[in-house]
């Protein structure tokens, strides 16, 4: 080889190995099939989230003439700026750039790359929205935000981010992270999705609306006292209230500024001596500034401000206050964002677990009374909404979205019902064996009698919100589906019926419920259970029945939670089921002292009789479930009966028949298949030795 031959060839072999290194270390998410494929094809034409993507590029480089040096990265998480993950049509900044209808995700962009980190659960829903643009990442994957931006920024990087929407716990984590791979976190306080979204929703013009004490239970100054004796106790001079559901739980007031959750977007801050509230100005009515006493000038009066004024309050009142209590995270709680933590000095932040969270887990009698009748009526929807279906089955067709709408219409016709709790979920057949399926118009499908159908749903109502889940069937089961939700059920039936002293973590209830499934080496992923509102959150702290994820907290008289089991088959079916269930006091004293608690169900749903396989419960599980099925025709039968709704009357009753809890050996044997071995035996087997036997001595016969 030649010397001038060698002087081309070094620095070409050099440029190969140091690039097949990079691209060695190069990131790896989520396999995206059709996009490894389009990788061949001709240039797709530009699509509205390309278009986004490119804008938000444009403003992170032009930033440097508005707000300083430009930005190297920008991540833009899911969240509202109370930190909600439902979130309303305005607030879905993340959507708007990435076109993931998904909740709980981060977006990060940087001038050579975009990626998008969700949960296990929303994977595959990324994969069929995002544009081939886009990497996707799960959340507990290996490769975090900072691996990423490692790969695509060089050291000194500035990465940009909204501080009003990253809680503080998130952007301490993001900034530390970030050090190890020498990037800088800066805070960008004008959303650079806000400056590129033209047509982004105006706000709905929904006014507050005041829960009256007859649903309440409780005047709202009774519960501002009590919160002041804790911030006393907690020797804090004030506090800021950034979660809308504490702030609608403390001063009696709901809206409609969330999807699926009453509440009003707003601030509030309460100290000794003022409560101010931080809401926009149309949102006041005569009647809710009279039920604040906005007119008084005592420390029971709540003075009004607007929105964005809290910034400036923060600044004059820091100079004031030596200690403020800023919320920490609390199981779904996210606490404060980064930009208030960051708006007040640093000496005087005490970061601490809101009180409200703990002094509205325990609902008084008021609210406990108005749980249980919610969730009649709401038995009373389901019951028919699913008679409708079974009559009309074999003579319309039904999709999922159609069963959906008859869920929820029945749902929203009930006394006192304001809305939906949560997303309803309508899952057949190989789409219920994904934990997490969200029905829509373009995944719809035909339900048939032909495999399960699992249907998770609630609604709010001026008493309570519910939350439940089914499994039906309208055809004939196999063994093994009957196997499956027998098991689901056992579980479900073992927690309602448990009792239990008063110090028991929460977490540890969790494998009582898993035990059945554990038995096959299966389980089901995430919790088991959760907090649940009076005409509040479907999810609210402190509860979290989760045995991967330890508390300090325990139950208490007048708690309400979900009780969750289900077994998903890959590719074949689901069963899932859920209860409310109310904590209750037995009066009883364990030798530690403690009290010894119960569980009583409050929803009253019936279980579906032709998948129960009656011999793989105990005797002591069948009596409960016929208690159980005893409770449903005494309430939601009178419930129907006063609407006149006597065809769901029948369904409901038909569904709710008598299980016998003991069964005589021979059916016993006969169930279990000892019975029909034996008939085998007799019938099949010996008749077929004695033909042979026959068979036998002829032939021998004909030999001799």
């Amino acid at each position: 080889m030649t010397k001038a031959k060698w002087i081309w060839y070094l620095p070409l072999t050099i440029f190969v190995l140091l690039y097949h290194t990079a691209d060695a270390n190069r990131p790896q998410g989520y396999f995206r099939e059709v996009c490894h494929y389009r990788k061949t094809q001709l240039l797709q034409p530009v699509s509205v989230p390309r278009q986004h993507l490119h804008a938000i590029r444009e403003q992170m480089q032009i930033r440097a003439t508005l707000q300083g040096p430009e930005i190297d990265a920008y991540i833009l998480p899911s969240y509202d700026e109370h930190l909600n993950q439902e979130i309303s049509r305005r607030d879905q900044r993340l959507k708007y750039l990435t076109g993931f209808s998904g909740t709980d995700a981060v977006a990060v962009v940087t001038q050579r790359g975009a990626a998008l980190w969700v949960q296990n659960r929303y994977v595959q829903q990324a994969d069929g929205e995002l544009d081939c643009d886009w990497e996707i990442y799960r959340m507990n994957d290996t490769v975090t935000i900072a691996d990423w931006l490692g790969y695509y920024l060089r050291p000194g990087q500035r990465v940009g981010a909204d501080p009003h929407l990253v809680p503080h716990y998130l952007w301490r984590k993001w900034e530390n992270d970030l050090e190890g791979k020498i990037l800088k976190l800066r805070n960008v306080n004008n959303n650079l999705i806000d400056l590129i979204w033209k047509d982004r929703p105006e706000p709905d013009l929904i006014t507050i609306h005041v829960l009256s004490k007859s649903y309440a239970g409780e005047k709202w100054q009774d519960k501002v006292k009590e919160l002041r004796e804790r911030l006393h106790h907690l020797k804090c001079d004030a506090m800021v209230v950034t979660s809308l559901t504490e702030i609608a739980y403390l001063l009696n007031i709901r809206g409609k500024d969330l999807p699926f959750t009453p509440v009003i977007k707003a601030y509030l801050i309460v100290s000794h001596y003022d409560i101010f509230l931080y809401v926009d100005r149309y949102k006041m009515t005569e009647a809710v500034a009279a039920h604040l006493h906005s007119d008084c000038f005592n420390s029971m009066c709540v003075k009004s401000k607007d929105y964005d004024q809290i910034w400036n309050d923060i600044r004059t009142y820091s100079q004031i206050w030596k200690s403020v209590l800023v919320p920490a995270p609390c199981v779904q709680e996210q606490g404060a964002s980064e930009m208030v933590y960051s708006s007040f000095p640093q000496k005087i932040i005490y970061e601490h677990m809101s009180p409200i969270i703990m002094m509205r887990a325990q609902k008084n009698s008021v609210e406990q009374e108005g749980m249980r009748m919610a969730h009649i009526r709401d038995g009373a929807a389901i019951c028919e909404a699913m008679s409708n279906l079974e009559t009309r089955f074999y003579t319309e067709q039904w999709t999922e979205e159609k069963i959906k709408y008859e869920v929820e219409r029945s749902r929203l016709s009930q006394q006192h019902a304001k809305g939906l709790s949560l997303r309803t979920v309508v899952a057949y057949g190989e789409h219920s064996s994904y934990p997490y399926y969200i029905s829509s118009n373009v995944t719809d499908i035909e339900v048939t009698d032909q495999s399960l159908l699992v249907i998770e749903s609630g609604s709010q109502y001026y008493d309570g919100t519910t939350d439940v889940s089914r499994t039906f069937i309208f055809g004939q089961p196999t063994n093994d589906m009957k196997q499956t939700y027998t098991m689901v059920l056992a579980g479900i039936l073992r927690l309602s019926h448990l009792k239990f002293p008063s110090d028991l973590k929460v977490s540890k209830l969790d494998a009582l419920v898993r035990s059945p499934l554990w038995v096959t080496m299966s389980d089901y992923p995430g919790a088991t259970g959760h907090g649940i509102g009076v005409y509040g959150a479907v999810q609210e702290p402190p509860i979290s029945v989760d045995y991967g994820h330890d508390s300090h907290f325990h139950f208490k008289e007048g708690y309400f939670f979900s009780s969750e089991s289900g077994h998903y088959k890959s590719g074949d079916y689901g069963v899932r089921l859920k209860n409310v269930l109310e904590v209750k006091n037995t009066h009883n004293v364990h030798p530690s002292g403690a009290k010894y608690l119960a569980f009583q169900d409050v929803t009253l749903v019936p279980y579906e009789p032709r998948l129960i396989d009656g011999t793989l419960l105990s005797s002591l599980e069948k009596r409960w479930l016929n208690e159980y099925n005893g409770k449903i025709r005494q309430y939601v039968g009178e419930e129907l009966k006063r609407q006149g709704n006597m065809k769901a009357f029948y369904w409901m009753m038909n569904k709710t028949r008598h299980i016998r809890e003991y069964l005589p050996e021979e059916e016993y044997r006969a169930a279990t298949g000892a019975g029909a071995r034996s008939h085998a035996f007799l019938t099949i087997t010996v008749p077929a030795l004695l033909l042979g036997l026959t068979v036998f001595g002829s032939f021998v016969r004909w030999l001799l």
